[in-house]
């Protein structure tokens, strides 16, 4: 097999089977052989196409959001404008190209995107050249090194490439699932023993019905979790607003949502890894308790099509058409209805908003 299943054998060979997380994490983020440092995985010609890339008027709806999140915070000067996981920068720069009619929000903003990739990142400089900011944007790995201060936040299908640990009900109460090496070179789940469990699994695992079949599976997302908890003490501390979209869960749930996708298809999890991207589904529920322990608020979750249509997709919608060619319209048509159709995006992906606990429902959240 060779590269990073190579390395993943030699890791289990040496240590015993991984946990979904820390398989999860090599196959996405190893330095060298991880998926998502390793290519520019999003278009027609990648593995799945993002919400951005299906139209213009998502990173608009999301630019005017930020840019009244910003004038109710009293428009300070500076604010950090932070995009977690940014792809190709084409939300990003489609965000700046809607606020530039607020009235110093450009002059205001410290732009920093949050990105592990050197492939992307080098997409997302190239889509922010152009960009009228008042200071350079800045890159970094993680939140962490962005500074302390007023905040506007976005994470668009971030929260569901982190790392997610997997517990299966038996007999004998939850067990964590593995992932070990086979023979011919592939992998599989296995159960490790019965063991004590930390504070945090043991609250999420307390979602699940205390009756049921065994061969349930909960997940546990604790990056996620510290996540939304230091999002949450950032805007509480300093104000500022997160937004937050993604697929999964309205309320915390039982099963096992990992998946892999590979050439816009579904690809067996545990084959070829760092070849096909990994997701979970994001538990809504869960990130806003984060928020709210760590002292911010949080509005929502609601169904991404009903937070559109809020903002006022279908009035963009209709003023994109005036002057399209017949074939620009039925692309505008096609991309409205897959943003916020029910059986489209609409209803499985969500929006949540972490603010002040003093503010005011963000739009879209009233």
């Amino acid at each position: 097999m060779g590269g990073l299943a190579d390395h993943l054998r030699r890791r289990i060979a040496a240590c015993g089977p991984l946990t979904v997380a820390e398989f999860m994490a090599e196959a996405l983020g190893h330095p060298r052989h991880g998926y998502y440092t390793s290519r520019d995985p999003l278009g027609a010609a990648g593995d799945f196409i993002t919400a951005p890339e299906i139209s213009q008027m998502f990173g608009e709806l999301i630019g005017l959001w930020c840019a009244v999140v910003w004038q109710d915070m009293g428009a300070p000067d500076p604010v950090a404008v932070v995009e977690l996981g940014p792809g190709r920068g084409t939300l990003m720069a489609d965000v700046l190209r809607a606020v530039r009619p607020a009235p110093g929000f450009l002059d205001a903003a410290r732009l920093h995107m949050v990105e592990t990739s050197p492939v992307l990142r080098e997409r997302q400089q190239e889509a922010l050249a152009a960009a009228e900011l008042g200071t350079a944007p800045v890159w970094s790995d993680s939140l962490d090194g962005v500074p302390e201060g007023p905040m506007v936040l976005i994470a668009n299908e971030f929260f569901d490439a982190l790392p997610v640990r997997q517990f299966q009900r038996t007999e004998e109460g939850w067990r964590e699932r593995r992932v070990d090496a086979e023979e011919d070179g592939g992998f599989r789940f296995v159960l490790a023993p019965p063991l004590p469990l930390d504070p945090l699994t043991t609250k999420r695992l307390a979602v699940a019905p205390e009756s049921g079949v065994d061969g349930g599976v909960i997940e546990v997302c604790p990056d996620g979790l510290a996540l939304a908890g230091a999002i949450g003490r950032r805007v509480a501390r300093h104000g500022g607003a997160a937004l937050i979209l993604d697929y999964g869960h309205a309320e915390s749930a039982a099963g096992d949502t990992l998946q892999a996708v590979k050439d816009h298809a579904y690809h067996p999890v545990l084959e070829a890894p760092g070849e096909a991207d990994l997701t979970a589904h994001v538990d809504f529920t869960g990130l806003a308790a984060a928020a709210v322990e760590a002292g911010a608020g949080a509005f929502g979750p609601v169904p991404q099509g009903t937070f559109l249509e809020r903002l006022g997709i279908g009035a963009r919608a209709e003023a994109l058409l005036v002057g399209a060619t017949a074939g620009q319209a039925s692309d505008i048509r096609s991309a409205h209805h897959r943003l916020v159709d029910e059986a489209e995006m609409g209803t499985l992906f969500k929006a949540l908003a972490v603010a002040h606990p003093e503010t005011a429902p963000p739009p879209g959240f009233g």
